[in-house]
């Protein structure tokens, strides 16, 4: 018996739909974790956008207070930051442990959606049931187009709205003085993480429009 059949029309449509949103914020999610591993997008940045010398220190002291920053963040442990050889601010400090907490949330938030994905690609791959993937990469077409015309005609209050809705304070605005770290991680480096994140949302919709094409 087919999923169809065990539901009716209106509710499997819901249940397609809600499948399509968690895929789609799956691929997101994974698009995000991704552009924050990959470093060579920073080593690349810091000759590119000429780092060391706008921030005053050498590249190696750079590159090392990027990678504790990264590995920070990524490591699931609760650690303590302790950046290896800039100073900073108790403010600076909270900044980033919120940071290293929203990436929690993503790591959670990528169990689930992978673990119902895995649910939803069997039953629909075995009910030959294609549309799920027409339906994802229409979604994360209309989400890329949003922040990309937004990163066009201003990315500077985009990455300001940005941190409003994530961050309850704005420890985020940096004094560089006390926190040199600012320095090294010009505006320019994040403008060039969201276009990689776009980019790889970008692959995954041309991916999946060519797995429907071939299977539909």
């Amino acid at each position: 018996m087919s999923l169809q059949n065990c539901l009716s029309k209106r509710p499997y449509n819901i249940f397609q739909m809600f499948l399509s949103l968690i895929f789609a914020l799956f691929i997101i999610l994974i698009s995000i974790k991704f552009t924050l591993m990959f470093k060579p997008l920073y080593y690349f940045d810091v000759q590119y956008l000429k780092i060391e010398k706008i921030s005053g220190f050498s590249r190696t002291e750079i590159i090392n207070n990027y990678n504790y920053i990264i590995n920070y963040i990524l490591n699931p442990a609760h650690v303590e930051f302790d950046l290896p050889s800039m100073h900073y601010s108790r403010y600076g400090q909270i900044h980033f442990e919120e940071v290293k907490r929203i990436f929690n949330y993503i790591d959670i938030l990528l169990i689930l959606t992978g673990i119902i994905n895995a649910v939803g690609l069997y039953f629909n791959i075995r009910n030959r049931s294609f549309n799920f993937f027409k339906r994802t990469y229409l979604v994360l077409l209309a989400f890329i187009t949003i922040p990309l015309i937004a990163f066009i005609i201003n990315f500077n209050i985009s990455f300001v709205v940005f941190h409003k809705i994530f961050f309850k304070n704005n420890y985020w605005l940096f004094d560089p003085k006390l926190d040199p770290i600012i320095n090294i991680l010009p505006q320019e480096f994040f403008y060039h993480s969201a276009l990689l994140i776009l980019i790889f949302i970008s692959i995954s919709i041309l991916t999946l429009r060519v797995i429907y094409k071939k299977l539909a």
